[in-house]
């Protein structure tokens, strides 16, 4: 799975112009999660390839405004955490 390809689907950007930006923003989330959190994504997962997906998307969305994360993506980390622990 390209992760990369299903953010900008779901953001609905057709060019590349901001590819190095979502890469960014991907490999960020990646390894925040892992440093901070001890989970390893595993990119061919669905599951966690939706979550990162979803994560990206609205970093990506809340043009770098540090709130608190959504209770849902929040409600999905926790699982995660638990299955992968």
């Amino acid at each position: 799975m390209n992760i990369l390809n299903l953010v900008k689907l779901k953001l609905g950007i057709t060019t590349n112009k901001r590819d190095d930006y979502l890469e960014a923003i991907i490999k960020g989330i990646q390894g925040e999660i892992k440093n901070i959190q001890g989970i390893n994504l595993d990119v061919n997962n669905a599951e966690d390839a939706m979550f990162i997906v979803d994560y990206a998307c609205y970093r990506y969305e809340s043009k770098g405004e540090y709130e608190d994360m959504p209770r849902h993506l929040q409600w999905r980390l926790h699982n995660l955490d638990i299955s992968k622990g």
